[in-house]
């Protein structure tokens, strides 16, 4: 029964992550010319998605367009919506197949009001790191400035050689959680720490917490972590326009 219940439960937390698609469908040549083209279908995590999407136009031209391939995925479509929205590049156009969907996206150089996002990081756990970095990664993604405060037992992630494993019972599945995340386009949470810092994101570890949990100035990933206490990270949620708080 506790090996049952807990493949259960575990693959009810993959099966959001997992594939949809294994590529059954032949594309057709787009209608509109584009500058770039990537392929992200197999892919259904909508932060990696972007991520290359927005590392592309980088190097565009105002004006011009990249053609985005993904599965055909009602969330993708949504998040990609929003994100056009949020950052002012134009969705163009969208075409829909049977399994795949293509978003052709105008480069636009739009200034917007900066914002903020100070989020709070307390809990180390695989399945508990996915919506704080998925988050913060869609928020870096669209131009808002990303500020993390690792406190508790979280002050380990920011540790050298960190490897994510389940909460609770479920330890022992970590090992195949993380390779259908992988499948999906869920990075170990490292890797999207240094997507982060690429996209400016400013990290702060807990002082406090960091003997506790075995970790010194030189375990850490970033030469440039902040260590902080309460203070420090609470005037940065003076100055933020979104708050978030995950225990």
């Amino acid at each position: 029964m506790f090996n049952h219940l807990s493949i259960v439960t575990l693959a009810s937390l993959v099966i959001g992550c997992a594939t949809h698609n294994q590529h059954s469908e032949v594309m057709p040549m787009g209608k509109i010319p584009t500058n770039r083209s990537i392929d992200m279908r197999g892919k259904t995590i909508t932060p990696f998605i972007l991520y290359y999407t927005v590392k592309n136009l980088k190097d565009m031209q105002e004006g011009e367009i990249i053609e985005v391939n993904t599965d055909k995925f009602e969330a993708i479509e949504n998040d990609i919506n929003a994100w056009s929205r949020m950052t002012g590049n134009s969705l163009v156009e969208m075409e829909t197949g049977n399994t795949y969907q293509r978003y052709y996206i105008k480069k636009v150089n739009l200034k917007k009001p900066e914002k903020k996002l100070a989020m709070i990081i307390s809990d180390p756990g695989l399945e508990m790191l996915l919506s704080p970095l998925g988050l913060a990664l869609s928020a870096a993604l669209s131009g808002t400035d990303v500020y993390l405060y690792f406190q508790g037992p979280a002050v380990r992630v920011l540790k050298k050689n960190f490897n994510a494993k389940l909460s609770g019972i479920q330890k022992p599945f970590s090992s195949f959680a993380r390779k259908e995340m992988a499948k999906a386009g869920h990075l170990p949470p490292q890797d999207k720490l240094e997507q982060l810092k690429e996209l400016g994101a400013r990290i702060y570890i807990c002082g406090g917490s960091m003997d506790p949990f075995g970790v010194k100035k030189s375990d850490l990933i970033f030469d440039d972590v902040i260590v902080a206490e309460y203070l420090t990270f609470l005037e940065v949620m003076d100055n933020a326009d979104i708050h978030i708080f995950l225990q």
